[in-house]
């Protein structure tokens, strides 16, 4: 049992981890122009960072904040390594955003979760918790439900009855995996979210509108993580099925028997109704909806607020309301623009007819 008196931090904590100029460049295989004894204790952007600070350069258009910025140690891409700047060193590295991803783990690290079950939570009976987990305060286990190792269920968490949930996983605060939810090894669930509850399925009789049962479950592949406050609905008899290495963002509803492929990108406030296939490595900006039982190709792209109301071809990229292929909503959006000006001349032509007459 976890003792009742110890701190429990679930959220992401910092140490006093200190790198020198030298070191990160050895780190992320840059070419390190300047001082290699500075030392970094952080990472911040360039407009606020400070002499102990990391930052990076990888766009022409934030020049002039690296010129002006007072970050200890700069990552900047090789077309930009002759900016004037004040940086005691600059590290010329081809990717800078990406060789960033390399460093932040160091800088910002999550604190270490305690291991074992706070004495306010709550393990049902036949629950299965595996090697080195934790449980946080007023989490509530579920009969029969099983717990892989080394994951980290946080405070107020619910987990149904006859959950799995896979080794290494982060639910963070206030989690609810309903009954029926599978997750596999890895997968990160942030406060909020709902995995596994009722789609919205009803059928109309007799001036009633009767719920569909929902008997279905709700699987989560390895490597997957899933925003807070986003909601995933169980099948109603088919699987909903999120694919191993799917990213999804916060306030994203996912509805019943919904099939999303390996590796894609869901934006925050995405909607997708019911029966929808995304294929493997699909991409949806923020806000883009779905209507139901289509499918979105492997590969392709919707922008931002697009209305899905058809399938969409694997590889393109759509947009638009109704959505169409992206240049040719463009083209339609070019043509609405132009409409006031059009309506100005027709009006101005009617108005010499008239005066003509």
């Amino acid at each position: 049992m976890i003792d009742g008196s110890s701190q429990y931090d679930n959220g992401g904590g910092e140490g006093d981890f200190v790198l020198t100029a030298a070191a990160i460049a050895d780190a992320v295989g840059g070419r390190l122009v300047g001082d290699p004894l500075v030392r970094i204790a952080g990472v911040a952007p360039l407009d606020r960072a400070s002499g102990s600070d990391l930052s990076f350069l990888g766009v022409a258009k934030y020049a002039a904040s690296f010129t002006a910025s007072l970050a200890g140690v700069v990552l900047v891409s090789p077309e930009l390594a002759d900016t004037p700047g004040q940086a005691a060193a600059r590290i010329v590295v081809d990717k800078p955003q990406e060789a960033l991803l390399t460093l932040l783990p160091r800088f910002h690290r999550l604190a270490a979760a305690p291991v074992g079950v706070h004495p306010t939570a709550v393990v049902g009976s036949g629950a299965h918790l595996g090697r080195n987990v934790s449980i946080g305060p007023y989490a509530v286990i579920g009969d029969g439900a099983r717990i892989g190792d080394s994951t980290v269920v946080g405070p107020h968490c619910v987990i149904g009855a006859g959950v799995v949930v896979g080794e290494r996983c982060q639910l963070f605060p206030s989690v609810t995996l309903y009954s029926g939810a599978m997750l596999g090894n890895r997968v990160s669930v942030h406060a909020g979210s709902r995995i596994g509850s009722d789609g919205f399925g009803y059928v109309q009789r007799d001036g009633q509108h009767l719920k569909i049962p929902h008997v279905g479950r709700c699987v989560i592949e390895d490597d997957v993580e899933i925003g807070a406050n986003t909601t995933i609905d169980r099948g109603s008899i088919d699987d909903t099925v999120i694919g191993a290495g799917t990213k999804i963002d916060n306030l994203v509803q996912i509805a019943h028997n919904v099939r999303i492929g390996r590796m894609c990108l869901i934006m925050a406030q995405v909607g997708i109704a019911g029966s929808v296939r995304v294929e493997d490595g699909a991409m949806l900006l923020g806000q883009v909806g779905v209507s139901g039982h289509h499918t979105i190709g492997k590969g392709a792209r919707l922008a931002a607020q697009a209305g899905v109301f058809g399938d969409i071809p694997a590889g393109e990229t759509w947009s638009g309301y109704p959505a169409r292929p992206h240049k040719e909503a463009l083209r339609a959006q070019a043509a609405l623009f132009r409409l006031p000006g059009l309506l100005r001349r027709i009006e101005r032509l009617l108005d010499r007819n008239a005066d003509s007459e």
